[in-house]
């Protein structure tokens, strides 16, 4: 079995793509069920973010999953297999672990080195571990990505480069704006966690009044008091029914709700407009995938949109060179280490075989001296029995070892087929042991 990944991102894909292929909370378990579904799939994980889908699935042959992962995200997002083909990118067995790795220590982030992808594939691994879609292979892969992430964040200075999108987004805002139209108001669409990031960024830049807009108006109190409380700032909360009228003050006004449609319409941008008396522009940073704000809002007089499409390429976004090999540094030594560790376990039911077959030769032949010298007491039968044992057990030990050792190089598959030859272990010998020792584990 092999982890497949098939993603699409802000690298590979234009927003207008990644709309059509984000998956809301709600849609998640139903698309990994449709997955597991095939034959082919075992275990699958979805993680879903502002500018990424990927899907890691354990599967059994390369062609036919990615064939059945094809036609499920087809079937979401209404693109073609032409459409898919030009946006996605795919990636196999090491290169699929490798490029979790990347994305869990925030090296494949718009913003390098943004911390909220651990939280976003933590939140994957959880929803796939309590839809039972994770198996032993997916908890060991994200447990390890999880890991690694929380190392380079720990052990570099990766996060100088900006801790979120969200930073990029006001930067930007404000040097629009220029330096003669200071922020001062600010509204949020959305009290989740980028919600919450947003309004922390924008209190410690020197914000004074913030109205955080959420669904729930106790929500948005929740995240206003908080802002308010540690800040010393004035803060309050507000439902989305108060969008025009919020906005009508405000200096900047940050999106991220998470919400499949827009929320924010081209009428209540104008309604807010005519509002207005503050003759500097609105700044508003659409930080939403699918987009929260209606594009066409941004062709009205007065108003700037900042987009996850406009920060492409943003200087900020780069990590010192330092930082960033500094953390690619740890992303290859514990991908070489993972790797290591899994292809000894692809010799080990090999190893297991083996040992199983030996065991059963002593015992034989223990039988046999059993019958043959009928008169030993059981005292010297014993000391017999350990000494056959002893022998078998210091012959095995080297080759045993040693080809564990070798299966780090990686070709670990190679090792065990040669061992299977080498002592005549049946096909499916290894895989049957081994099963057996999981079982006894189990009930032990």
């Amino acid at each position: 079995m092999s982890v497949l990944l098939f993603g699409v991102s802000h690298r590979s894909a234009p927003v207008s793509v990644l709309e059509r292929l984000a998956v809301s909370d709600f849609d998640r378990p139903k698309l990994v069920d449709a997955l597991l579904s095939s034959r082919t799939v075992s275990e699958a994980m979805l993680v879903s973010t502002c500018n990424r889908v990927e899907i890691y699935a354990v599967v059994d042959a390369f062609h036919p999953a990615l064939e059945a992962v094809g036609r499920v995200i087809g079937d979401h997002s209404g693109l073609s297999v032409a459409e898919l083909t030009d946006h996605a990118y795919v990636r196999y067995s090491e290169a699929a672990v490798e490029h979790l790795f990347t994305v869990a220590a925030g090296l494949d982030s718009m913003v390098v080195g943004e911390q909220q992808i651990l939280g976003q594939i933590r939140s994957a691994y959880s929803d796939a571990d309590d839809n039972q879609s994770a198996g032993s292979t997916l908890h060991e892969l994200a447990q390890k990505a999880l890991r690694v992430g929380k190392r380079v964040h720990t052990e570099t200075g990766i996060d100088r480069a900006g801790a979120s999108v969200v930073s990029v987004a006001i930067h930007r805002a404000k040097a629009i704006r220029g330096d003669q139209a200071p922020i001062r108001r600010a509204v949020v669409l959305g009290a989740g966690a980028m919600g919450s990031l947003a309004t922390s960024r924008l209190a410690g830049d020197g914000v004074t009044d913030i109205t955080v807009v959420n669904r729930t108006a106790a929500r948005a109190d929740e995240v206003a008091a908080t802002v308010a409380e540690k800040y010393g700032i004035t803060a309050r909360g507000a439902t989305f029914d108060d969008i025009a009228t919020v906005m009508a003050d405000a200096d900047i006004v940050v999106t991220c709700t998470g919400s499949v449609a827009a929320v924010v319409q081209v009428g209540d941008v104008h309604s807010a407009l005519t509002r207005r008396t503050n003759v500097a522009p609105l700044m508003i940073c659409d930080l939403g995938l699918p987009r929260d704000v209606d594009p066409a809002a941004g062709r009205l007089p007065g108003v700037h949109i900042v987009d996850i499409e406009g920060l492409r390429g943003d200087d900020q976004t780069r990590a010192a060179e330092a930082d960033a090999l500094a953390a690619r540094s740890i992303v290859a030594g514990e991908l070489a280490e993972y790797l290591a560790v899994q292809r000894q376990a692809e010799v080990t039911p090999t190893v297991a075989a083996l040992r199983q077959r030996a065991a059963d030769v002593v015992e034989a032949e223990i039988l046999r001296l059993q019958s043959r010298l009928p008169d030993l007491d059981s005292g010297q039968r014993d000391e017999v029995a350990k000494a056959v044992r002893r022998v078998a057990d210091k012959l095995l030990h080297a080759p045993t070892v040693r080809v564990k050792q070798l299966a780090s190089s990686g070709r670990g598959d190679h090792y065990a087929e040669a061992l299977r030859e080498l002592f005549e272990l049946k096909p499916g010998a290894a895989e049957s042991v081994a099963a057996s020792e999981s079982g006894i584990d189990e009930l032990r």
